[in-house]
């Protein structure tokens, strides 16, 4: 057999093997792709249908008895669009905050020229290792005034030191020093090189900050609860976690069988509802912002 036949035949053989390697890979993602997915599925078409459907194992890719209940019961509590509002604000001016202290914090610290830089950043790492404890937190806030206002649901967290980091090293190891060499020459100053040169070149990783502190924003509740005494305040989450806990409640006060499988009924569909009536706002912001975070996760799992 010549050599260019031995060539051919080795090409042909890891051609064949290529093609397995991508049909296992197609048929493994394929599976991850259902098992992530064909829950939050699940739960959009069981929101539409009648839960002893779905007791019986009846629904699995269509709505059965197609039904409207649970969301005309969770939007019939006029608080529902107060709860938007409040999150909508928090999660936007929280947002605010966070992206600009955490990138504003980062890029200093990616300075080498910043007079006792390991001591600060030490500092930032000890607080993800030790924390001040719930009580201590909770009467810094009280006494600081902020107990019953949106700061209280913003400030104690206005910076994530892991997101610190993860700018920080976008910033090391994509602003080169000599660039701001040059701006300085031009009679730029710090303020300005960060803000004319500095953020235009981040949007990848400002993208990926923005949606994870977005996301921990709108889904937060537990801050809500404990430093927030007035309705008017409460945030969707907590009025979404007081309705289902109200019809919990109800269902077990009742000793009627036939109104406890109705009340029953209703619990499973709001139970249903509530986490499409939290989850559409993320749904509709995240494909924005898709191109931007899977740039930016990039960046930071390579150069980190």
């Amino acid at each position: 057999m010549s050599l260019l036949a031995l060539k051919n035949k080795k090409i042909t053989r890891r051609s064949k093997e290529d093609k397995v390697f991508d049909i296992i890979n197609i048929f493994l993602v394929a599976i991850i792709l259902i098992l992530v997915v064909y829950p939050l599925y699940f739960i959009v078409i069981a929101s539409f249908s009648d839960p002893n459907m779905i007791y019986e194992g009846k629904v699995w890719f269509i709505p059965k008895e197609l039904t409207l209940e649970g969301y005309e019961r969770i939007f019939r509590d006029s608080k529902i669009w107060l709860g938007y509002k409040n999150s909508i604000i928090y999660t936007v001016v929280g947002t605010i905050v966070n992206v600009s202290f955490t990138l504003m914090a980062a890029y200093a610290l990616s300075r080498k020229d910043l007079y006792g830089r390991n001591v600060i950043m030490f500092l930032f790492l000890m607080t993800m290792f030790f924390s001040g404890g719930l009580i201590p937190t909770y009467l810094v806030v009280k006494n600081l005034g902020l107990l019953n206002t949106m700061w209280a649901l913003i400030l104690p967290k206005a910076v994530a030191v892991w997101n610190v980091i993860v700018a920080k090293t976008f910033f090391e190891s994509s602003i080169p020093g000599e660039l701001l060499e040059a701006a300085r020459i031009d009679g730029c100053s710090d303020v300005k090189f960060f803000w004319k040169i500095v953020l235009p070149l981040s949007k990848p990783i400002v993208a990926v900050m923005v949606l994870f502190y977005a996301v921990g924003h709108w889904n937060s509740y537990f801050d809500a609860l404990i430093y927030l005494n007035n309705e008017n305040l409460y945030p969707l989450q907590l009025i979404l976690r007081n309705i289902l806990i109200q019809n919990q409640a109800s269902t077990m006060m009742i000793s009627d069988l036939d109104s406890l499988a109705a009340k029953q009924r209703v619990s499973e569909l709001i139970k249903y509802g509530v986490i499409i009536v939290a989850s559409i706002p993320l749904l509709i912001v995240y494909p924005f912002v898709q191109k931007y975070f899977v740039k930016g996760v990039m960046i930071g799992g390579i150069k980190g």
